[in-house]
């Protein structure tokens, strides 16, 4: 692996059009100001980087995705300062959960609180069985999950099922996670990290057309923010980008030609 970037807390290296981030803080992989202007920077490196197609979070070490927060860090800060950095991390987070290329979240462990909200602005989550639990209990703190958590939650099982959560501050395994939709896949792999960078893969070119991976994720994002009519003239601004693109035209006549498409990402 080629490494890009270096920072103090997380780990950053580009393989095979893939940018690999690891959040890196042990043990539990908290995030502090640091660590999330750092993931800031990452998520502006791999974006920049056209040999990037596919973008892959996971937590250091087997145990911890990310534990959120690091709450001596906010139990120390007054108020105002906890509120920029609410701020600050919203608005990183929503940076990754723009970026035109897919994210996939690897919950390597345990993956609550804040580490659950970085999890939910990515694309796709797979965990690894039987690793760690996952949710939002920051009601146990008498405050909420304040980094776009109620948000995201609710957008993605139903606004019941995540106030019930996060009113309950309850803890899920994996499966049941992947039960109600919050989870994509649940691996038993030994090889989990290998597995994540082969799964990884398939949407780099020359297997996919990552350009039209990119836009079909920015039609969804965006276009949901939006009203329907809205949402369909973005689908239609970004279709008619990729119909200009070098891959349209390679998947196209590849179909015509019955042959395999061998897209590059242009």
């Amino acid at each position: 692996m080629t490494t890009a970037a270096t920072y103090s807390k997380l780990r950053y290296g580009v393989q095979d059009g893939i940018a690999l981030v690891q959040l890196n803080d042990p043990p539990a992989n908290t995030y502090s100001y640091d660590m999330m202007r750092e993931l800031d920077d990452a998520v502006l490196t791999a974006r920049m980087d056209r040999a990037v197609h596919v973008i892959v979070l996971r937590g250091a070490g087997d145990s911890f995705f990310c534990a959120g927060a690091d709450i001596k860090m906010l139990a120390a800060a007054d108020p105002e300062w906890k509120y920029y950095f609410c701020l600050h991390a919203n608005e990183t987070l929503c940076r990754l959960e723009q970026t035109p290329k897919l994210v996939i979240a690897a919950l390597n462990g345990h993956t609550v609180g804040g580490g659950l909200e970085v999890a939910l602005a990515a694309d796709i989550r797979v965990a690894r069985k039987g690793a760690g639990k996952i949710g939002l209990p920051e009601v146990s703190l008498g405050v909420l999950p304040g980094t776009g958590g109620t948000q995201r939650l609710a957008r993605l099982i139903g606004k019941p099922k995540a106030i019930e959560l996060m009113a309950e501050g309850r803890l899920l395994t994996f499966e049941e996670a992947a039960a109600i939709g919050l989870i994509n896949h649940v691996w038993e792999r030994p090889d989990f990290d290998q597995a994540i960078l082969d799964y990884a893969r398939q949407f780099t070119p020359p297997h996919k057309a990552s350009r039209a991976v990119g836009r079909i994720k920015r039609a969804v994002q965006s276009g949901l923010e939006s009203g329907f009519a809205e949402g369909l003239a973005l689908e239609r601004e970004l279709q008619q980008l990729l119909f200009e693109s070098e891959d349209a035209r390679e998947g196209l006549q590849a179909y015509t030609g019955k042959r395999k498409p061998e897209f590059k990402g242009k």
